[in-house]
């Protein structure tokens, strides 16, 4: 089919979407990406010990299920590898464009075409596919002194590995996913670790080890993946999103395991002290590892709790005036998750910027659509991160949803479809109505904006967002005429 579709950000998003794009007749499809390659957060993220902590089976697409995987949560190698196969074997591998930077997205009122400007040129589309996702910019706080210091500094995100950690006084600000992984790889090697802590996590157990040789052979066996497939989704992960939204019935059953778990792993009663979360389980992120706790408890090891005060060229000081002396600083504080597309400049019918338009907060109907921006769709895009399951599930829904759209605007002759103002502000408003009385509302997170509101995640399950997206609704959208 003719209709052009620029898609940016090569991850799993991307590339979902060029696949189903392409499947239906979508032949037209770029992909453009800042990164050198295709990955998107897998390429990025290869600091000692990444891996997903969602299973293999359900953290792959639907369509593309391997049998081989090695472990139950595979490694950074292994997804990255999968993805890059995916790709060759779909034939979309050759639509990217890598090392190309995004500035600005524009509509053009005229022709009712989108223009993609990139430090490479401008590309037209008559559609385009942010598939930027919410893990892709470091986030990095603004702690006073930060250019001061006289040591090596950089981010789980972009670690260094020509930077020998052996021996070195090593400084780990952050205490989320991304450190809870590379911090039990890292500890045995350092010559002093501490770590910064503002909050302890709630845990439940995960080794990870590599499947024994007949349980490998058990998932070659016909129907046992589809089976295993099934039963991770609707049973396993989802009773964690079951408990986030009860915190009062389901939560206390996986936060009595959660306390089991962690209560055996702490022997140390001073560092069970620190790290002991204090707050509502699900209200954070839940985290999977048999590894952090351990690692924290051995004798090179110090966990921080108090505030950090302002970086040193020495060292991190803190606020009861301990200066802690390090060579190494590594930043495990995450993402810009909020910051969605941005600081891409994103203008839509009659110049508007999105940057204006979501200034109050990021909205969109069902993540993807937002008035004002015809045939603009964001895939992860508001409202749509998962606490207990897995995004590969919502990106397969949102590309379907995608060629849905572009099928019923080829049906109708139209050039392009956007969301009703009316429609967008009711799916916002009951998106935002059913976090009510859920653990997401106990506490301050990174899933919330700075007014508190919750902008990064669904409230729901993963099979009721798979049901909300099976197809576009025509009556929820104008279709604008061809100029």
């Amino acid at each position: 089919m003719s209709r052009r579709v620029v898609i940016i950000g090569a991850g799993f998003g991307g590339i979902g979407a060029a696949i189903e794009l392409r499947a239906h007749g979508y032949t037209d499809v770029t992909i453009l990406d800042a990164a050198s390659g295709i990955g998107g957060t897998w390429l990025a993220n290869t600091y000692p010990g990444a891996a997903c902590d969602v299973p293999s089976h359900l953290y792959s697409y639907s369509y593309a299920q391997r049998r081989s995987w090695s472990r139950l949560c595979s490694p950074q190698p292994e997804i990255l590898d999968y993805l890059r196969q995916v790709a060759r074997e779909h034939s979309v591998d050759h639509l990217v464009r890598p090392d190309t930077r995004v500035s600005a997205v524009r509509w053009d009122d005229e022709a009712h075409v989108w223009h993609v400007e990139t430090d490479a040129g401008t590309y037209t589309a008559d559609a385009v596919v942010m598939a930027t996702g919410q893990l892709a910019q470091p986030s990095i706080p603004s702690i006073p002194g930060i250019d001061d210091f006289a040591g090596h500094a950089f981010h789980s995100a972009g670690w260094d590995h020509a930077h020998d950690l052996t021996g070195r006084r090593v400084a780990v600000i952050g205490t989320g996913a991304s450190a809870v992984q590379f911090v039990p790889e890292i500890a045995p090697v350092v010559g002093k670790l501490s770590v910064f802590q503002r909050t302890g996590n709630w845990f439940l157990p995960r080794k990870n080890m590599r499947y024994p040789k007949p349980a490998q052979a058990l998932l070659k066996v016909p129907g046992v993946q589809r089976l295993r497939r099934w039963g991770l989704k609707r049973l396993y992960l989802e009773s964690l999103t079951a408990s986030i939204r009860h915190p009062r019935t389901v939560g206390p059953v996986l936060r009595l395991k959660s306390q089991i778990f962690m209560r055996h792993q702490l022997r140390d009663p001073e560092v069970r002290r620190k790290v002991w979360p204090d707050y509502t389980f699900g209200c954070k992120r839940v985290l999977f590892s048999s590894y952090w706790l351990p690692a924290l408890q051995r004798d090179n090891v110090e966990v921080v709790t108090d505030s950090i005060e302002r970086i040193e060229p020495d060292g991190v000081r803190t606020v009861d005036g301990t200066l802690h002396r390090v060579d190494t600083i590594i930043w495990g504080t995450g993402f810009k998750a909020t910051s969605f597309m941005f600081p891409m400049e994103v203008h839509g019918r009659d110049g508007a910027s999105l940057r204006d338009v979501w200034a109050d907060g990021p909205h969109a109907h069902l993540g993807m659509t937002v008035p004002g921006f015809p045939n603009l769709f964001v895939m992860y895009g508001p409202n749509t991160n998962t606490s207990g399951g897995s995004i590969i599930v919502y990106l397969e829904s949102q590309a379907r949803y995608v060629r849905t759209a572009l099928q019923e605007a080829d049906r109708r002759g139209a050039a392009a479809a956007e969301v009703r103002p009316e429609v967008e502000a009711a799916s916002d408003a009951e998106v935002q109505s059913k976090f009510s009385g859920t653990a997401w509302l106990a506490c301050d997170s990174w899933y919330r904006d700075a007014t508190g509101r919750i902008i990064t995640n669904w409230p729901g399950y993963m099979h009721e967002y798979e049901k909300a997206t099976e197809a576009i609704d025509p009556s929820e959208y104008v279709w604008l005429r061809h100029p």
